[in-house]
């Protein structure tokens, strides 16, 4: 399974260009609760990134990433901190589960999806940027377009227009009536006046074929191949001038984005800036010698080897290095050990970083201190049907013990235990919403105690429930 990470794209201006792992750390702060060490640990990484940056390139060649192996259970943060590091970053992040791979010549996914996955999302990422900064002189060309299909129109319908028609052999009376509906149109004045315009659907692709390379590859010679084949179906459209401004926006967006280069662009920040973020590896981490699915445990860490160490893979937008992109392999290696791996793909991962458990300080902490913590969301959520929630820090304290005893009692999956008491918690309010009578509801030790307490003392039932 892949997981895309989304999030606002950030400016170079705006990222952690720059940043010294104390200010790294201090920004990885303000979103995850503890974990010094390993948020010690990505800082560096990301430091000696930019010092590689600053070498002569024969040096900087030869730097290469030192990947990072995060060893904890599920639930301390170890996505998290790989997340908001590429977001302080500003670089392509990718999170896949080595479970789902599997060894070539069995059926699934082959390890090298994953840095193809990547390059699509440094793709989206790239091309975003350049639509925004081409956006002002793309809505200048759309609207002059517009401005032609209404005047257009008007013509053909004088109904439709403003005034009477122009009278033939009338001078100027055009570029008149053109200048009248320029200041109309940027005064915001024919927003929802109708106009028709010719849209063209995506075609879908007529079939899928899969092969040792990727589906995606055989399906983009396809394309070049039979070009009509692919085209999508034309049809006109009858839409407000709000609705054709955004289509004719984003087709001038399209002219003025050159796609070679932005696909350059893209393979370019993949291999001096991506950060692929490997979890379950200790589910993989079985030799041979198994029966059934673990005996192709070893084999997919055989393949993630080469990725891993460097190596180029073909993509449908060129061939894309692997040697300075930052892994960072996670899991919590309960059954097995990081030394039950293949000792080459150990090597690869030379910094190791133990994750603490979470305890109830700890909860309590993650529950407020974070940013987007979860008593602000619920409070956010809440607000916006003119409930005042309202947490007394007895009451915050009770959710942290609650999470803290049925995690020991039962499966410890650390602070996602947190939304599951709070959703308990919160379900009456939840529910009623704006109907409720009750427009200021306080959260305390008694309130949690009394919506839970009977869940909560049942083993079983909590095994369910919570």
């Amino acid at each position: 399974m892949v997981f895309y990470m989304p999030g606002r794209v950030e400016t170079p201006q705006e990222s952690g260009a720059g940043l010294l792992p104390r200010q790294i750390v201090a920004e990885l702060d303000r979103f995850i609760v503890g974990q010094a060490r390993a948020k010690r640990a990505v800082a560096i990484a990301l430091r000696n990134r930019m010092r590689r940056r600053k070498l002569p390139p024969e040096v900087a060649e030869e730097v290469v990433p030192k990947n990072i192996l995060m060893i904890g259970p599920t639930g301390v943060g170890k996505t998290e901190i790989a997340r908001r590091l590429a977001r302080l970053a500003g670089s392509p992040f990718l999170k896949v589960e080595a479970s789902k791979f599997t060894e070539v010549g069995y059926v699934g996914r082959d390890v090298e999806s994953m840095v193809r996955d990547l390059v699509e999302i440094a793709l989206d990422m790239v091309r975003q940027e350049r639509r925004e900064q081409v956006r002002a002189q793309a809505r200048q060309s759309a609207e002059s377009r517009l401005v032609d299909l209404l005047l257009a129109q008007g013509e053909s319908d004088p109904r439709a227009g403003e005034g009477p028609p122009p009278q033939r052999g009338e001078a100027g009376s055009r570029e008149l009536r053109r200048s009248v509906l320029e200041r109309e149109l940027q005064s915001g004045g024919l927003e929802s006046r109708p106009v028709e315009l010719e849209v063209t659907a995506p075609a879908p692709a007529a079939f899928k074929i899969f092969s040792q390379a990727g589906m995606e590859e055989l399906d983009m010679n396809l394309r070049d191949m039979l070009p009509g084949l692919f085209q999508g179906k034309s049809r006109t459209s009858r839409l407000t001038v709000a609705q054709a401004r955004e289509i004719l926006c984003r087709e001038e967006e399209e002219k003025l984005v050159d796609p070679d280069q932005t696909e350059r662009e893209a393979i370019r920040r993949v291999e001096e800036e991506g950060i692929l973020f490997i979890d379950e590896l200790d589910k993989i981490a079985g030799r041979e010698g198994g029966q059934g699915p673990d005996v192709s445990r070893e084999g997919v860490q055989r393949d993630l080897l080469p990725i891993v160490e460097g190596t180029l893979v073909s993509t449908k937008h060129g061939m894309v290095r692997t040697d300075h992109v930052l892994f960072i392999a996670a899991g919590a290696f309960h059954v097995s050990k990081p030394s039950d791996l293949i000792p080459e793909l150990q090597g690869r991962f030379p910094i190791r970083v133990e994750l603490d458990s979470l305890g109830r300080a700890e909860l309590v902490r993650i529950l407020t201190e974070p940013e987007s913590s979860l008593v602000r969301q619920y409070q956010a959520l809440l607000g916006t049907e003119g409930i005042e929630l309202v947490f007394t820090p007895d009451g915050i304290s009770a959710v942290a013990e609650v999470a803290e005893e049925v995690n020991r009692r039962t499966e410890n999956i650390g602070a996602r235990r947190l939304h599951t008491v709070m959703e308990r918690v919160l379900e009456d309010v939840s529910f009623a919403g704006a109907e409720t009578e009750e427009r200021r509801v306080v959260v305390d030790a008694s309130y949690v105690r009394h919506r839970v307490a009977d869940i909560a003392s049942d083993t079983d039932l909590s095994r369910f429930i919570l």
